[in-house]
């Protein structure tokens, strides 16, 4: 039997994001994730994620990516899945961001890349 899967939501930010570049391939994003549910970008995860940036472990050019992860260990989310290895699934950044989270009284969620989540994990 396989592990049961959470289903995915997203954010505004994640709209946003959504939305760039050509816009064939931002149409079929958008599409896509229409219908997951809308985690709120609220004063605490803003409150999270100025933290994960003054405290060094995203860098503040890169709020958007303290926000994903501010907005994950606000609303308790177990995983965050991403490809973003330069700010988020980063061997050196990982433990600043868990003790900013953990500081802040969150616990931080997971931070892997859709591939490590599915990669053939069973429950025996």
């Amino acid at each position: 039997m396989f592990k049961e899967m959470a289903k995915p939501d997203r954010t505004e930010v994640d709209v946003e994001e959504a939305s760039l570049g050509d816009p064939d391939a931002a149409e079929r994003r958008l599409q896509f994730t229409e219908d997951l549910a809308l985690l709120e970008v609220s004063d605490e995860v803003t409150r999270l994620g100025s933290a994960l940036v003054s405290h060094g472990a995203i860098p503040v050019e890169s709020f958007a990516d303290a926000v994903h992860v501010a907005v994950a260990a606000v609303n308790g989310l177990d995983y965050l899945l991403t490809w973003n290895m330069a700010h988020i699934l980063n061997a050196e950044q990982r433990p600043r961001i868990e003790r900013v989270c953990r500081a802040a009284g969150f616990e931080p969620p997971v931070l892997c890349s859709p591939a490590e989540l599915m990669g053939g994990s069973h429950v025996a």
